[in-house]
């Protein structure tokens, strides 16, 4: 009753805000959050000492503020993307870049890594092309949060939403007749689906689907990375990646982390620095996060 509660009120009351006066709401929340989550705040302090040695403790400490704040502002401009007219969506999020990649129907993997404006991103392709269009996303535990998820990413264009559990049969059949991909593939999905490739230079576990997929589906790729701006977001697509994939799946894979953290150098507080992004370890080594 409470989340289905909450999906209401974001549809109904936060949606119809001005944005100014929700990213303020937001700002408020975030500020809050960073102090009273503590284990959170000390994931997000951990990760950025990892892959930022050389940063001061006190930048640091902006950069974890500011990811906490993005996370809360972000969360309530759902309730726009989500709800608001069309109209609406289409002045605040923008699609750049490279957009001639999406021309025609060459098979093209998207990879959209977890800045806090991935959903404002994945709105921001099917909303100026018709290509059929595929992502890839956990089930929420909440039946009603997972109801709401699954409605708003799939409200424009030909969205296929997939369970990970369902496979990669349908991602490289729609991938072969000519769609896109929207693929998440920079999170610690453990070390039996992972090799362990440098991140910011520290071995990290990450997973080749982004290298397999584009082999078995023919498929180019290119990057996108959302950032939040005060008017919106902005989504930004690369050039398509020269020499990619290869036949060594190792080397795709640690590209792909070099490809990351050239975007996350432009906007470091976007980023989702509170997942344990290093928890799974290479063989014999400890925890980080102790």
């Amino acid at each position: 009753m409470s989340a289905r509660l909450g999906v209401w009120f974001m549809q109904q009351v936060l949606a119809r805000l001005p944005l100014p006066v929700l990213r303020g709401l937001g700002w408020a929340l975030g500020r809050v959050l960073f102090v009273l989550a503590a284990p959170r705040r000390r994931v997000a302090l951990r990760n950025l000492e990892l892959c930022f040695p050389q940063a001061t403790l006190a930048q640091r400490k902006v950069w974890a503020r500011e990811t906490f704040v993005v996370f809360c502002q972000t969360w309530l401009d759902r309730s726009w993307l989500w709800a608001a007219p069309r109209s609406v969506v289409e002045q605040r999020v923008q699609l750049t870049g490279a957009l001639h990649e999406l021309d025609g129907d060459t098979p093209t993997i998207i990879f959209a890594p977890h800045f806090y404006g991935m959903d404002a991103g994945g709105l921001a392709l099917p909303l100026r092309t018709s290509r059929a269009f595929t992502s890839i996303f956990s089930t929420h535990p909440d039946p009603d949060v997972d109801a709401w998820f699954m409605a708003g990413r799939q409200r424009f264009g030909d969205v296929r939403m997939l369970n990970r559990s369902q496979g990669v049969k349908p991602i490289i059949s729609n991938l072969r007749k000519g769609g896109l991909l929207y693929l998440l593939s920079d999170m610690d999905f453990g070390r039996g689906e992972s090799v362990f490739v440098p991140f910011f230079g520290v071995p990290t576990a990450t997973v080749t689907s982004l290298s397999r997929f584009a082999r078995l589906g023919r498929a180019k790729v290119l990057g996108m990375y959302t950032r939040m701006t005060p008017t919106g977001y902005v989504a930004e697509l690369t050039p398509a990646w020269a020499d990619f994939p290869t036949e060594d799946v190792e080397a795709d894979t640690a590209r792909m982390n070099r490809e990351l953290e050239s975007a996350i150098l432009t906007m470091p507080g976007q980023y989702y620095w509170v997942h344990k992004r290093f928890k799974s370890r290479p063989e014999g080594e400890p925890s980080v996060y102790r």
